[in-house]
């Protein structure tokens, strides 16, 4: 058989991958929060402020949790768990513990990134003991081989959430940066990421959205009252006018956004309910471009995910259970090598073993009759 397919558009926006860079304090987290609840309500989505990232601290209501590290237990004081225990806790009880959760929003992304590096040093002394390091630029052979790794470890992650319906929305700051074009050689001012941009192509071509906040200002020259020695009047300029914006497509290319919907509209006003009508209706012109109107894709979709969420409930049980089974069967194996050639206390283990049509305990992948064998342990 010859395998592929075509492509339908999703039309939920949160199926995307989406990032929102901008300066800070422009409200970046608040948007993003505001667009969550909106579309799939207050335990739809989770922020986790990852690294030295706290801006959930002065917004009342949002859905966060700490992640200072790659790797923590859960805090209930500080409200804080590693990065990597978070997303293994969704993957491993998504149907159970978070069946409501849509989205995870990561604030900052180069928080995370930084939170990623100490792991990756700590992983490559685990697998080179002989050639540990303190450096993240000398992990792995050096030569940028460290940080690649944390990207991949992130990506990783952010991949695990998305096999079980979890997709995620990255938010960054910007400055001004100078490129250099390409093709001429000629160098430009850009509004992009402050962070390397090494890092931030790694993430950048995996976005479907890529916005970012600005303000816009409107500068008009003032008389200072004061003249220059050529007797003409010292001019400065004066905010007259300033707003936020958020840019998905500039033409210039002075703005690093983008948007891999042809339609979606390049520019619009700070604000939630235009960010979502920018996101839909980008989505819906290109799924009007095949045969199935918008509404029959998302009852389509909708019974499509339902599927999806039924199929990972059962993954998750079986996993759930091969895991206590195979917990169960590891307190067999402790207590047989303790009691090592004492054959009274092996015997009804083995006994019960093959009554039940195994051919010693270790053997047993039911459950049920590995429960009645660890009970005789503790007779």
């Amino acid at each position: 058989m010859g395998y592929g397919k075509k492509n339908v558009i999703k039309i939920d926006p949160l199926s995307y991958n989406i990032g929102l860079i901008g300066e800070s304090g422009i409200g970046k987290t608040t948007i993003i929060k505001e667009m969550c609840e909106k579309l799939v309500g207050e335990d739809g989505y989770r922020f986790l402020e990852c690294g030295k990232e706290d801006g959930a601290d002065g917004i009342d209501g949002i859905n966060y949790l700490n992640c200072p590290e790659w790797s923590m237990d859960y805090d209930e004081y500080t409200n804080s768990i590693g990065f990597e225990d978070f997303v293994d806790d969704v993957v491993e009880n998504k149907s159970t513990e978070y069946p409501d959760l849509k989205t995870v929003v990561i604030d900052t992304y180069d928080q995370l990134i930084e939170i990623a590096k100490p792991e990756v040093i700590r992983m490559h002394n685990a697998e080179h003991p002989e050639k540990p390091v303190k450096s993240i630029k000398a992990a792995f052979g050096g030569y940028m081989s460290g940080e690649d790794k944390a990207t991949e470890i992130v990506l990783d992650k952010l991949w695990e959430l998305k096999s079980v319906g979890v997709h995620f929305i990255i938010i960054g700051h910007v400055k001004q940066r100078q490129q250099e074009d390409v093709v001429t050689g000629q160098t430009y001012t850009s509004l992009t990421t402050n962070m390397s941009m090494r890092d931030f192509n790694a993430i950048k071509t995996k976005l479907h959205f890529l916005g970012v906040a600005s303000i816009d200002r409107e500068i008009v020259q003032e008389k200072t009252g004061k003249k220059d020695d050529k007797k003409k009047d010292i001019m400065k300029g004066v905010i007259a006018k300033e707003s936020r914006k958020i840019t998905f497509r500039d033409d210039s290319y002075s703005i690093d956004s983008k948007s891999r919907f042809a339609d979606i509209v390049p520019e619009f006003d700070f604000n939630v309910d235009s960010l979502i009508q920018a996101l839909t209706d980008a989505i819906k012109a290109e799924a009007s471009k095949g045969k199935k109107s918008i509404a029959e894709l998302k009852k389509e979709q909708d019974a499509a995910a339902e599927k999806r969420a039924e199929q990972i409930a059962a993954v998750e049980e079986s996993n759930k259970k091969e895991k206590e089974l195979n917990d169960i069967k590891a307190k067999i194996k402790d207590f047989c090598i303790a009691n090592k050639g004492k054959a009274a206390a092996l015997k009804p283990l083995l006994v019960l073993a093959k009554e039940k049509g195994y051919e010693n305990p270790m053997a047993v992948d039911d459950i049920d009759v590995a429960k009645e064998i660890l009970a005789l342990t503790a007779a």
